[in-house]
Parts: structure tokens; C-alpha cells; sequence
């Protein structure tokens, strides 16, 4: 029988991580439980952010760290190793706001020119929310907890958080839309 995405998701992020990041896949495993919960927030696509939510820092494993840039990477490795499904690969290559790092970084067109931003709003919003209130540890955290996390871990001058700053406000934006849509669902 074959394995759904969201399984094989899980498998590849448990195998590239688990061992030499345990704490990244903690993190991971985290983001995925969260997107578990989005099912009805996201419609007929609730396999399609599970499974993103799971590989979304592949790209940090040691093997797989070409750039140094973990969305370009792990959405590479995923491509070129697996032939994921592009949406997949794309939310990977752009989640929590990617494109505003690799412009840090100088390489926000290769970015954009490999793996273009998804046009599905709400796909894009659900991976922003469930990586950004999910602690490094994997449990549940606020928005705003997790971007001074970030900050502090990394240094308010540093690249990342630079970036942070930057993608702070559309970060909360974001978790703001998809909290209203999970309100606004019947209980």
C-alpha cells in the first residue's frame, strides 16, 4: 500500500533530522501536529500543509545545507531527490515568508525564479501559523512569542534578524487571518 504525503512527509523530515537536529525535528513534528488542526481551515488541501509543515526545515540537515539557506535547500532536495509535488516543494522553498530572507541573503531571484510564492493565500497562511506558534521545542507558543525568540536566538543585528524585523508584520498578519478563519468555524 502506498504511503499518503503526508506519511512519507514525515518519514523524509524524521530521517534527514531526527538524529543529527533533534531539536529541529521536535520543531517540525510540532509545526505538523498544528497543521493537523487546520483541516477545516484549509479546505480539501488538509494533506498538502501537514506534509509542508513536516519537511518545511529539511533544509537545515547537515547532508542537505548547500546555500546555508534552508527553504532554497530543503526545497532542492526535495525536487531533485524525491520529485515532490511542486505546490510541496514551493510551500517549502517559501514558507514564514521566505522571500524576505533570501533577499537578505541575495538570492531572493533565485528564489523566486526556481520556486515561485504559491497564488493559494490560505495554504501560504496555514504554513506562516503553524511554524510561527510552534516552539523550537515543539509546543504550542504565541506569534509574538516566537518572533522575539527568534530575534534573541539569532541576534536582533544578525541576518535573520534582520529579516525577522522585516517579515514581523506580515508574519502577524498571516497568523491574524488564519486565527480568524478557525474562529469563525462551527464548533
Amino acid at each position: 500500500m502506498k504511503a499518503s504525503m503526508a506519511e512519507w512527509a514525515y518519514g523524509v523530515a524524521a530521517k534527514e533530522l531526527a538524529e543529527p537536529l533533534p531539536r529541529r525535528w521536535a520543531h517540525s513534528h510540532g509545526v505538523a501536529q498544528r497543521a493537523q488542526g487546520l483541516a477545516a481551515a484549509v479546505g480539501g488541501d488538509a494533506e498538502l500543509p501537514v506534509s509542508a509543515a513536516a519537511l518545511h526545515d529539511v533544509g537545515y540537515a547537515p547532508r542537505l545545507a548547500i546555500t546555508g539557506f534552508h527553504p532554497l535547500d530543503g526545497a532542492r532536495f526535495l525536487r531533485d531527490t524525491h520529485a515532490a509535488d511542486e505546490r510541496l516543494v514551493r510551500l517549502v522553498a517559501n514558507h514564514s515568508l521566505a522571500l524576505l530572507e533570501a533577499e537578505e541573503r541575495g538570492l531572493r531571484d533565485v528564489l523566486e525564479t526556481e520556486f515561485p510564492l504559491l497564488e493559494d493565500q490560505v495554504l501560504v497562511d496555514a504554513l506562516v501559523f503553524c511554524d510561527m506558534t510552534t516552539a523550537p521545542d515543539g509546543g504550542v507558543t504565541p506569534v509574538e512569542a516566537r518572533l522575539a525568540e527568534i530575534a534573541a536566538r539569532y541576534g536582533a543585528d544578525s541576518l535573520v534578524g534582520r529579516f525577522i524585523r522585516r517579515a514581523e508584520p506580515h508574519i502577524l498578519t498571516a497568523v491574524g487571518r488564519v486565527e480568524a478563519t478557525l474562529a469563525a468555524q462551527p464548533r
